[in-house]
């Protein structure tokens, strides 16, 4: 693999220059910090994509396996590109950028037919680079990565390799191309499935699921759909959203048709070598203006018996889920409700982490993790169930995750919250919480919009 140190450390400038190109993606920590926000990828002209949509599994546009066995076609590509960790570099040292939809999950349990992600939306789609820019955020050094993928004779993948580092140099020192000031929307209206009546039925539905025994907890949140003019700035939008809700698990991805813009701040799951680690937000509280209140509200939020009732819920969950995929008894859980504050909310966050059995791969521990239990409930597969059954709509990219897959096993993925997908003249995004039977119809549909604020906002046309 080709290494080249870059003088430029700005990710947003690297990715403006690379935005026009096919496939673009870029893995942002807007919300810079030494331990979650540290790193950032920028991406594009893939070599390969895997993709799945209507039950079959394509690479580059052919159909090479049933939907069922997607994972297996994923770990299979993956390997043909093996490659080792080269010390000293940013965890993601080239490999395969993408999503995995919400609905993904029924290609892992046997679950009611629910309907397909919405406009096109792939179940799964993954780009296969061969060269990325990667970032440092806290060093302040970035580096041109290039591989050589996917010639399998050496000569000609080093070559393809400096060919390629060459392409991205010369369009990191270029021009920086053109880029209109974001218009936005002047009034963003919307629709959604579920109105505060219907929001608020549905936390009632949920917790009457709670007193017959069905489950523990369940996540319900209701879908919010905006009409778009046309040639809408999915990019600008990104964008602005960063600006006003950084984020460490933030992201934009252009698949084409989709655009995907996230602002998460919460990881599904990291794998590195064998170190395995899961985030898990459950517990939410507003932000103040004044610094004493503010402080008040998280302190408050701490305490809380409810939201910390309803995060253990989802630690013993997610436990559950990767001991089926690390060794017996390395799956611990190192912090416990712990209070992260970020623009407009207070969460509270759990780390459980664990170290993979032999053999296992990050493939392995994506499918034993998804979809995150913090956006599901306990049980998994019941509570999934029940959401089936009371939002009435596909979640898309929403809940599902958005991250990488390296060539050299690592893996790091968010929860796709804070997170608005565009499709056609439409965007769509979502939000809910985490229903206890300690919880209160009005108040959870107020949580609901709180997460939704930053989204809808940023939408709004700039004054």
């Amino acid at each position: 693999m080709i290494v080249i140190p870059l003088e430029s450390i700005d990710p947003l400038a690297v990715a403006r220059r690379l935005r026009p190109l096919p496939g673009f993606a870029f893995l942002d920590s807007a919300l810079v910090d030494a331990d979650l926000g540290r790193h950032a990828f920028v991406a594009a002209d893939p070599f390969g994509t895997l993709r799945v949509a209507d039950g079959w599994t394509f690479w580059n546009g052919e159909e090479v396996a049933p939907g069922r066995q997607a994972l297996d076609e994923l770990s299979r590509r993956l390997a043909l590109y093996r490659q080792p960790t080269m010390a000293g570099l940013p965890p993601f040292q080239v490999g395969a950028i993408g999503h995995v939809a919400y609905e993904f999950g029924r290609r892992l349990e046997r679950l009611p037919t629910v309907p397909p992600p919405p406009d096109g939306i792939a179940e799964l789609e993954m780009h296969f680079y061969d060269a990325i820019v990667a970032f440092d955020l806290v060093d302040n050094s970035a580096f041109v990565l290039s591989t050589g993928w996917p010639e399998a004779d050496r000569a000609r993948r080093e070559r393809r390799a400096r060919q390629r580092a060459d392409q991205l140099l010369a369009l990191i020192d270029g021009p920086t191309p053109p880029e209109a000031p974001f218009a936005g929307l002047a009034d963003p209206a919307f629709t959604t499935n579920l109105d505060r009546p219907a929001y608020e039925a549905a936390v009632a539905r949920t917790r009457d699921y709670i007193l017959a025994g069905d489950i523990f907890q369940a996540n319900i949140s209701r879908r919010i759909d905006l009409d778009l003019p046309a040639g809408f700035d999915a990019w600008g939008y990104y964008r602005a959203l960063r600006a006003t809700n950084p984020a460490p698990f933030a992201a934009f991805l252009d698949h084409g048709d989709v655009r995907i813009a996230s602002s998460s701040p919460e990881r599904l799951l990291a794998v590195r070598g064998r170190h395995v680690e899961t985030r898990p937000i459950k517990g939410t509280a507003r932000r103040a203006a004044d610094p004493t209140e503010d402080a008040a509200l998280a302190t408050a939020l701490a305490a809380s018996d409810k939201d910390r009732a309803e995060n253990v819920m989802i630690v013993d969950l997610l436990r559950s889920d990767l001991s089926a995929v690390c060794k017996p008894h390395t799956v611990k859980v190192p912090r416990l409700c712990e209070v992260e504050t970020y623009a407009s909310l207070h969460h509270l966050v759990s780390t459980v982490t664990g170290e993979l059995k032999g053999g296992r791969t990050a493939v392995e521990a994506l499918a034993a993790v998804f979809p995150g239990g913090s956006i599901t409930g306990a049980p998994k597969i019941r509570a999934m169930e029940i959401i089936a059954e009371l939002e009435h709509a596909p979640r898309g990219v929403y809940c599902g995750a958005i991250g990488y897959l390296g060539f050299d096993g690592s893996a790091d993925f968010n929860i796709a919250i804070r997170t608005a997908t565009f499709a056609g003249n439409r965007a769509s995004l979502a939000a809910g919480g985490g229903i206890t039977l300690l919880s209160d119809p009005a108040a959870e549909f107020e949580e609901a919009e709180l997460k939704a604020r930053r989204l809808l906002d940023a939408f709004r046309r700039p004054a």
